[in-house]
């Protein structure tokens, strides 16, 4: 048996529709030695993604087929830890009371990257034991931060940290609070810390075969191409995020793993009111 998550695109679906199709794929999932542990639905976008157990991609199609007959546009194996890493849950959510099913999580989640500036340096410079000081006051200011942002630390990179969120605005306002945070530490503190951070946004399967490929490559990749203390954020953030006077000046880069140069905004954070 393997994990598997699909993707559906719909014209138009209700909350309620979505409900009664992951009801029925429960209903006959027995029949195929399948199951069907959650999804998530996005009426924004139009779409569904199923987590399931089972043999292989094609019996999880059986299911939909015979169910309801919504098949997946895609398919893709995933690793449970991954998805809870992201996603934060592997199974359906305890419904509270009051609650509609139209207030589920849609899936759609920010990446945000933090890489501490110079990290290499810095460890020739100071030696390994005061080089890892700095790296846990970094991790720290960043998860304390990410603790008041509703965040969740997807891995840490060995000199910076990879978060998920589930707003946009959110992850921005992280993003900002963490770049302030650092300010403020650099002013009392002989050795400061200077960290660089980029953000991207998306759905679990898009245009890769891995969990949120696409945007944690390009997530990383602005990150890497960011200066020190600056946030790079991507088209996609900056189209959801709204406030439009947060965001300075934008480029078009070429970054590693993209064949066309992408567009690039920085983050405004030094007199951001966070």
């Amino acid at each position: 048996m393997a994990i598997f998550m699909d993707r559906h695109d719909f014209s138009a679906i209700t909350a309620a529709d979505a409900a009664e199709a992951h009801r029925r794929d429960i209903e006959i999932q027995d029949r195929y030695g399948v199951k069907f542990l959650t999804y998530w639905f996005d009426q924004q976008r139009g779409t569904v993604f199923c987590l399931v157990d089972a043999p292989d991609a094609e019996t999880a199609q059986c299911v939909h087929r015979e169910a309801h007959g919504y098949i997946a546009g895609e398919v893709v194996e995933v690793a449970l830890s991954a998805v809870e890493a992201f996603l934060g849950r592997i199974q359906d959510p305890e419904q509270a009371p009051g609650q509609s099913s139209g207030e589920m999580d849609c899936g759609h989640r920010a990446i945000l990257f933090t890489d501490i500036v110079g990290s290499t340096a810095m460890t020739s410079r100071l030696g390994d034991r005061m080089a890892t000081e700095l790296v846990r006051a970094h991790d720290s200011i960043v998860r304390r931060c990410l603790g008041h942002a509703s965040g969740r630390e997807v891995k840490h990179t060995g000199d910076g940290i990879m978060a998920t969120f589930a707003a946009t605005s959110a992850a921005v306002d992280c993003a900002m609070a963490i770049q302030q945070e650092f300010k403020r530490y650099n002013l009392g503190n002989s050795e400061p810390i200077h960290v660089r951070i980029g953000l991207d946004c998306g759905e679990p399967i898009e245009d890769s075969r891995d969990l949120f490929g696409s945007t944690v490559q390009l997530a990383a990749r602005l990150c890497a191409a960011a200066s020190s203390d600056q946030i790079l954020v991507s088209e996609n953030i900056f189209r959801e995020y709204g406030a439009t006077d947060v965001f300075g000046h934008a480029t078009r880069r070429r970054l590693k793993g993209f064949a066309k140069p992408m567009l690039a905004f920085q983050c405004d954070w030094a007199d951001a009111g966070v």
